[in-house]
């Protein structure tokens, strides 16, 4: 399947996108939300802006990430 780059699309766009946050990011609404997309890329929303603009990885470019998230590439 190609990639169809949809980085920038408002997140209301995105059709099926079901959205998720980390238990740990509490209710203040200062969270970053992902959701995958029944096309396997992962879009990526701040939740302030739920409409607003999303990136949209594709299922290796978040797997890179995620990697370099697990192997500390990423200090907070």
């Amino acid at each position: 399947m190609q990639h169809q780059d949809r980085t920038g699309l408002s997140a209301a766009r995105l059709p099926g996108a079901v959205w998720r946050k980390s238990s740990y990011s509490g209710h203040q609404g200062n969270c970053v939300e992902v959701a995958t997309l029944g096309t396997g890329e992962v879009a990526v929303r701040n939740s302030r802006f739920p409409a607003g603009p999303a990136l949209v990885f594709t299922p290796a470019q978040w797997r890179e990430f995620v990697t370099g998230v697990e192997q500390g590439e990423f200090p907070a």
